[in-house]
């Protein structure tokens, strides 16, 4: 298993980077290889990837949800993967946003991506093409703003 930790500055207030980072379906708009998101309820997402021309769909549960804190998650099926997404104020207009995953690849390339570092860059560059899409919006396309606690909190 791998961990991957990037993060990215956005010139957005914490809440703005928040409510959009909860709109799931707009994920394919700067995520390469995610194709599609449903979010089928509360906690729960279905995904369509395609990585190195390997098509992939799984599930995931949201496992903790505060609003301008943290967002969390673990694959339900598909590639073994989990992480958090946390929101740090560092300004009236200026949020730090830091993706923290562990991934178990899945499959020949999913592991030779992983192994010469493909899988890092790739989310470095997800993490740039968000600060991207939300500074160029200069809103969030929707929000949701419930709370979601840890299992056995």
């Amino acid at each position: 298993m791998s961990t991957i930790m990037e993060s990215v500055d956005v010139e957005v207030p914490v809440t703005t980077a928040y409510n959009q980072w909860t709109q799931f379906e707009s994920f394919p708009e700067f995520m390469e290889g995610v194709e599609e998101i449903r979010q089928t309820d509360a906690t729960h997402t279905h995904w369509v990837t395609k990585f190195g021309g390997v098509d992939r769909e799984f599930d995931a549960t949201i496992t903790e949800q505060h609003p301008d804190e943290r967002i969390a998650w673990r694959s339900d099926s598909g590639p073994d993967h989990a992480g958090v997404i946390t929101f740090h104020r560092l300004g009236d207009a200026r949020t730090r946003v830091t993706a923290q995953m562990d991934i178990d690849p899945e499959g020949f390339v999913e592991n030779v991506a992983d192994r010469t570092g493909i899988l890092d860059r790739r989310v470095k560059s997800d993490m740039v093409r968000f600060k991207k899409f939300i500074e160029n919006q200069g809103r969030e396309t929707g929000a949701w703003r419930g709370d979601v606690d840890r299992p056995g909190s």
